[in-house]
């Protein structure tokens, strides 16, 4: 089963959510053996962004425990309540972040992964000192130089990697990208390889519904994949 033959529609049903989770993990299973040997094998994140819960509910009931969300205010709300029922889920903000919502996201989410500058490094390490909370960061890479996405520019991407560390005290786990809309992905994807290493970073969270598998070929650790599992949005 491809990638373009599932999730056509929500799932209903426990059943279901595991036929679509099993069809993911089968395809990085295969895309992570063309890689060859992995230090980390790949993870799956399943972006449940506007789906409510019980759409969430049965990938959960599956055993699928790793999510990622854009919006700090829908997560606030929706799950508090899931996380009652399923207190292992590991929650990833994949969207932007801005410094009146950091409050919200370290206290709503395990994973930031969309650090993109140094005031809001800032305000992520005040907060954390003040909470003592501490949360792995990415940093997100524009690598594709997109003026209406967010990111750090891929020529700047490994000294910020570097102030995000020393100079914020920040735990970089990784780097985060979404390439440009209609293009090939892998070379971005590639450069992507290169910063990390540059960068002396374990992870690189990249690869969505429609090209995980090749980000995986290339190196990815975490990819996120949302219609391929829940459906398509409205």
């Amino acid at each position: 089963m491809g990638v373009n033959q599932i999730g056509d529609r929500v799932a209903q049903t426990e059943g279901e959510a595991r036929e679509r989770l099993a069809a993911i993990v089968e395809q990085m299973g295969k895309a992570a053996g063309r890689f060859g040997v992995l230090s980390l094998p790949p993870r799956l994140v399943a972006v449940s962004k506007t789906f409510e819960a019980d759409a969430i509910r049965p990938f959960l009931r599956a055993g699928q425990r790793v999510f990622g969300e854009n919006r700090v205010g829908e997560s606030k709300e929706k799950w508090p309540g899931l996380r009652g029922e399923f207190p292992e889920v590991e929650l990833h903000l994949i969207g932007p972040l801005q410094t009146n919502k950091v409050r919200d996201a370290v206290a709503t989410f395990d994973v930031i992964q969309t650090v993109d500058r140094d005031r809001l490094a800032e305000a992520l390490r005040a907060e954390m000192d003040r909470t003592g909370r501490e949360l792995p960061v990415f940093v997100q890479v524009n690598i594709g130089a997109e003026e209406q996405k967010s990111g750090i520019a891929p020529s700047e991407a490994v000294k910020f990697v570097e102030r995000c560390r020393v100079q914020h005290g920040l735990q970089v786990q990784g780097l985060m990208c979404i390439p440009p809309d209609g293009a090939p992905p892998g070379p971005y994807f590639a450069q992507m390889v290169d910063l990390g290493r540059r960068a002396e970073v374990p992870e690189l969270s990249m690869g969505m519904s429609g090209d995980f598998p090749t980000a995986i070929e290339l190196g990815a650790t975490l990819v996120r994949v949302g219609s391929a599992l829940f459906g398509q949005r409205a």
